[in-house]
């Protein structure tokens, strides 16, 4: 199975591509996505062009996002919603299910405490991937953490099928 998972943001988006299978899990590429000095609607145009690009690139099963939690920031919110958007459009032009997660979700498939620190899931990560360089920045570490979760958790929970719900050309 290879998964795209996605750290959704608007400044930077984290992705990472993991193959294989819960046991034997490989980080094949991650990244960041973002220009924080172009205009909104650059970036997101930007999200989508990167996003295609990568799922070209890739033969995915699976575009594993993390879902939205509340902040008290609300354009903040607002923002990271439109990239969510853009994510989910993108994974369903090219047919491919979406796996969503909660942080805490990834923080107990991880390392079994839904109050886990960053510290600790990146170790996890680490340990499970053997990393050839570590994470610039915690968006990417994030992507791969998302990416890793839906790796190890789909088999046991149902992705959201976007793909469904297209329309006949």
């Amino acid at each position: 199975m290879t998964v795209l998972g996605i750290d959704p943001g608007i400044t930077r988006l984290g992705y990472a591509v993991i193959e294989g299978s819960r046991n034997a899990p490989r980080l094949v590429t991650s990244g960041i996505i973002g220009n924080p000095k172009a205009e909104h609607l650059e970036r997101l145009g930007l999200i989508y062009n990167e996003l295609t690009a990568l799922i070209a690139a890739h033969p995915l099963d699976l575009v594993a996002v993390e879902k939205l939690y509340f902040s008290k920031n609300v354009r903040t919110a607002l923002t990271v919603a439109e990239a969510r958007g853009i994510i989910l459009l993108t994974a369903h032009r090219a047919d491919i299910k979406v796996y969503e997660c909660t942080p805490q979700q990834v923080k107990i498939a991880l390392t079994g405490n839904g109050r886990a620190t960053k510290t600790q899931v990146a170790h996890m990560l680490n340990a499970s991937l053997k990393f050839e360089r570590r994470p610039r920045l915690d968006d990417e570490t994030d992507a791969i953490a998302i990416a890793l979760t839906a790796l190890v958790s789909y088999a046991h929970t149902e992705a959201r099928d976007y793909t469904k719900h297209k329309r006949s050309s």
